[in-house]
């Protein structure tokens, strides 16, 4: 399995996965589906997550994780599986909310993005369902608990 991840970060902040990190979740995200893959993970502020989310969904508002999957021109065959764009202030503020782990809930919003790359979505409640059960299984396979659970 190959899997390269370009780390692109456009703040500085201490609390921010690494490289290293986030290729070992896009790794056991891709693991079994894929054997190799390159992607793009930007890390953005709020300003940049608005103005992406109302360019390309057509809302006004910063939102956790953004993805753009490459759309492959015929005839040409690539590893390039599409970019990541995450909130870094987003991510921060949906841990705290929800009692979780800060590095917990980027690896989440990193495997949620990769599937989103994959063409899994979660626009009916089959396919929600289906993507849930998946992010559940990589993250348990990452020691990291169901992020679905309600926790006080």
């Amino acid at each position: 399995m190959s899997y390269f991840v370009d780390r692109q970060c456009q703040i500085t902040d201490a609390n921010l996965p690494s490289e290293a990190q986030l290729t070992e979740w896009v790794g056991a995200t891709l693991k079994g589906r894929l054997a190799a893959a390159e992607l793009s993970i930007r890390i953005v502020d709020a300003a940049e997550s608005q103005a992406l989310n109302h360019q390309y969904r057509g809302k006004d508002r910063s939102t956790n994780v953004l993805s753009f999957p490459f759309e492959m021109p015929d005839g040409i065959e690539l590893d390039l599986l599409g970019d990541l764009v995450i909130c870094a202030e987003v991510v921060a503020q949906e841990a705290q909310q929800q009692n979780k782990p800060l590095m917990n809930h980027w690896c989440h919003m990193v495997v949620h993005g990769v599937l989103h790359l994959l063409g899994f979505d979660h626009i009916n409640n089959d396919e929600a369902e289906e993507m849930e059960q998946l992010e559940r299984e990589i993250l348990a396979s990452l020691d990291i608990s169901d992020p679905y659970l309600l926790t006080e």
